[in-house]
Formats: C-alpha cells, structure tokens, sequence
C-alpha cells in the first residue's frame, strides 16, 4: 500500500489513506494550547494577513483559487495538517487540500513561508463601535454605559451605524476573523437597523446579525421613539433573512433587565425561528438569578447563547448544561472592566465548551491573538493562586523542605 503522508506541525504526523485515517492529529485545543506554535502562527498571521485577505482575481471572475507551498493546519483529524501543500478553491469552497495540486486555470497565490489556518469565530463583538476604537482604552464598565451607550450611541446616525459595522467587519477579516457575531444594540430607528445589515452584506464577512434594542441618553432604550424593536425583527427576516444557508444570518439580542422586559424578546426571535443571545452574570448586577427566574418561565433552551457568565450561581450553570445552552467569553473586557473573572475553568468543569469573544473595540484589541494570551493567562493565574493557597496551607517546617527541594532542583 501506498501511504499519503501529511507532515503535521512539531511532532504530529498523519497519513491520510483511507486505513491510517485514525491516526492522532492534534485537535484545534490542542494546537491552541502550545504557546510556542500560537506565537509562530501569530507572527505569521501579522507578516501575511495584507496580502492574504486581499481579494484575489480569481475570486472575482470565478476562476479556481490555489493557495501553493503553505504549512496547512486544518486542525481536522481526518484531513491532518501537512508541513507543506496547498488548498483549492473552487465556486468559493474548499475543494481539496493536499500536497501538489496542480489545476490550469487557477489563480494561485504564493503561501511559501506562511502558515495557512482556519479562520477565527467571534461570538459577540458589538460592530456599531467599530469607528470609536480606543476611545475608552481604561473604562470600568459603568463608564463605557456612560461614554458609550448614552451619548455616541444615543447621538448615532444611520450612516454612524454603516460606517463602524463596516469598518468593524473589515477590522475583524484582516486580524483573521472570518465569521463574526454582530450584537447589534443600536437600532434607534428601523434606518439604523437597515444600515447595519447593508455594511455586514457589503464587508463580504460571514455575520450573524443579532438584532439589538435602541440606545437613549437615559438608558430606558423601551422609551425610544423610533425604535421597532423586538417587533421588527419579522420585517427583517422577510426582507433580508429569507435562509439560513446565506452569508449574514438572523439571531436577537435581548435585553438585559428584568424578565419582564426580556420575554417578549425570546418570543418575537422564536416566532420567525432565531437564536437568542444574552447578557448575563455581569458584575454585581449579575448575581440575581435571573436565569432561574427566566427558567421558571419555561424561556431557557438550546437556541441561546449566555455572554459573559461571570457572576452565576451554581443553578444557573446547570441550567445552561442542562437546557443545551452555548456560553461566549470576553476574557480581556471581562478583567479590564470589572465584570469578574472570567469562567473559562468553570464552563469546562461543567462540560460546557466556551467559545471567545472580542465584545467591545472602544476598549481592547480586535486581534483575537490577544483573546486567545488573555485566556492563557486567567489560567496560569487560576493555577497560580491554587498553588498559593497549597503553600499557605503547608506547616512552616513542610514549606521550608519543598522550598530547599525547589532551590536544589531534586
């Protein structure tokens, strides 16, 4: 028999004949993990982000795209990764990736020396800000409601809204972002509404527009005079959502606040068949069950997915495992802004896997690179102050022996 061997990245090796297909390669955790190989690839994805996303002629008149000589990690255990092949691009879909291709009329562009990777997910990221970058680079949360919210976002325009989804979606494709979740909470009018889902459809980006309340200078976004939300989220869907199958899809944002105000959201998303996503354990505001209260209404299933999470109680959490629900994490706005620690150990505790999330650009880096370090390092904190808490509880004598053990090297 012949075998196809696919040189994986460090150690990892994989043939891809039919018979050696089980062989070990690692998973997207797993190659996330090593630090070493999230650096390389970091530094890879900064040298050849320009070119790479540019559009290619092929892409434009429909000819196939060959991507030549890369180091290709699918991260799929059946394809494996190789050391060096390349991937084909055929009526905007991978047709194959393998060592050699070799297709006449294709448009190829050169990916020696680069690393070729799946693109990120970001799974909350609010677009509208996207051309206030920076403006709040060390606000606590109650500052950003107050700079933020009430006055840009109860001063925005339609063309405001175009502009920062825009710039947002395009931000996003350039840091290697290719599928993004616009929580959408600036719909002051249907005009808005509208010019958030031109600029998604414009940017080319694969979007999930989550239709979000309006923003007023008093906060009470249900007062808003021109605001169709949540009612005009059936509009949307006959107007621009007709399929799942398409590149910007449908979800709703519902509100944080009492479960009053947050029903009728999960009902008018479930009469036109959209997921939800939601705020919730945010800080001290957090920490009122609103989850088990949302449960004795029977609101809790499968289609929503929990932003943040932070301040939840143990019921909570088990009512997110229980119903099917998907959490999302913002690590670095999280910490920056004083949501809590951020619950990457507590959702893999409870079996649930979480997903990250840039939330805010007017505060933390759109390069998910920087998500990726700041979940590293809550863990490495997590273990740290684990371990103090081992050392304290030790009797002085024991310290001082695992201390001379340490000093040693034994």
């Amino acid at each position: 028999m012949t075998h196809q061997r696919a040189t994986g990245w460090g150690n990892f090796s994989s043939c891809i004949c039919p018979t050696c297909r089980t062989t070990s390669v690692p998973s997207r955790r797993e190659f996330l993990g090593t630090s070493a190989a999230g650096a390389i690839a970091a530094s890879t994805a900064m040298i050849g982000t320009t070119r790479a996303q540019q559009p290619a002629p092929g892409a434009l008149s429909g000819r196939p795209l060959l991507i030549k000589d890369g180091c290709v990690l699918t991260l799929d255990r059946v394809i494996g990764n190789f050391e060096q092949a390349d991937v084909l691009i055929e009526r905007g879909k991978i047709s194959a990736v393998r060592p050699n291709i070799a297709v006449a009329d294709a448009e190829v562009i050169d990916a020696t020396r680069m690393i070729v990777v799946p693109g990120f997910v970001d799974t909350h990221r609010h677009m509208w800000q996207g051309i206030l970058r920076n403006v709040l680079p060390d606000g606590s949360l109650d500052d950003y409601i107050a700079t933020v919210q009430k006055i840009f976002g109860a001063n925005y325009t339609p063309d405001d809204v175009y502009a920062g989804d825009y710039f947002s979606a395009l931000g996003a494709i350039d840091s290697g972002v290719t599928c993004i979740l616009d929580w959408s909470h600036i719909h002051n009018t249907p005009e808005h509404t509208d010019a958030a889902i031109k600029a998604l459809m414009d940017s080319g980006a694969r979007a999930v527009f989550a239709y979000g309340n309006a923003q007023t200078a008093d906060g009470r976004w249900w007062e808003a005079k021109g605001s169709k939300y949540p009612d005009d989220i059936a509009r949307l869907r006959k107007q621009y959502f007709t399929s799942e199958d398409q590149l910007v899809t449908l979800y709703m944002a519902a509100p944080s606040g009492a479960p009053e105000q947050i029903l009728p959201t999960f009902k008018a998303a479930r009469d036109v068949g959209a997921r939800i996503t939601i705020h919730v354990g945010v800080g001290e505001r957090g920490r009122a069950a609103l989850l088990e209260k949302l449960n004795a209404a029977n609101a809790l299933k499968s289609d929503t997915t929990y932003i943040h999470c932070c301040t939840l109680n143990d019921t909570e959490w088990k009512l997110i495992r229980d119903t099917g629900g998907t959490i999302s994490i913002a690590g670095y706005v999280e910490t920056l802004m004083g949501h809590g620690s951020p619950p990457i150990q507590k959702a893999i505790d409870m079996g649930i896997r979480p997903s990250l999330s840039v939330d805010v650009e007017t505060s933390v880096p759109n390069d998910f690179f920087a998500q990726i370090g700041g979940w590293r390092v809550t863990r490495i904190r997590r273990n740290f102050s684990r371990s103090a808490r081992c050392w304290n509880s030790l009797p002085s004598r024991g310290r001082g022996r695992t201390d001379s053990n340490a000093r040693s090297g034994r």
